[in-house]
């Protein structure tokens, strides 16, 4: 028995919606990141991008549990002396909802190049509202 290579002319991808309303940042990053891998579908092959599109509504208002909103910090530096900046989970879900859950999503994918061109398949939305509905994208 050969084993089966997905090709990218192969691929079929699909339109999915997620209302991140009331979930866990963790547990919901950790789907949306199989499902942009392919990991879900039968084809899926390691080396070749095979994941679905990925819509997120409401993930201003996604869950954590514990302290993680006082706890949780997230830091940039400038590469600069003193440059070291940092945020707290409750600050940057203020300021940048989006964010959060994509950080979340790239830290479970792989570190390649492979891992940049699934990431840009993740669309987020800090409301309810998103301009999608020409795909048709299915409820997950």
């Amino acid at each position: 028995m050969k084993t089966y290579t997905a090709k990218p002319g192969e691929i079929e991808r699909a339109w999915w919606v997620v209302d991140a309303q009331g979930k866990n940042l963790g547990r919901l990053a950790t789907q949306i990141a199989d499902m942009l891998r392919g990991k879900n579908k039968p084809q899926y092959t390691p080396h070749t991008d095979t994941g679905d599109f990925i819509v997120v509504v409401n993930a201003e208002k996604i869950a954590v549990t514990g302290k993680k909103m006082t706890d949780k910090v997230y830091y940039r530096t400038s590469i600069r002396p003193g440059g070291l900046k940092s945020r707290t989970l409750g600050e940057t879900l203020a300021l940048m909802p989006t964010e959060v859950l994509r950080h979340a999503v790239k830290g479970m994918l792989p570190k390649n190049k492979l891992a940049a061109r699934q990431l840009v398949k993740l669309k987020i939305y800090a409301g309810p509202e998103h301009p999608h509905a020409a795909q048709r994208p299915k409820e997950m």
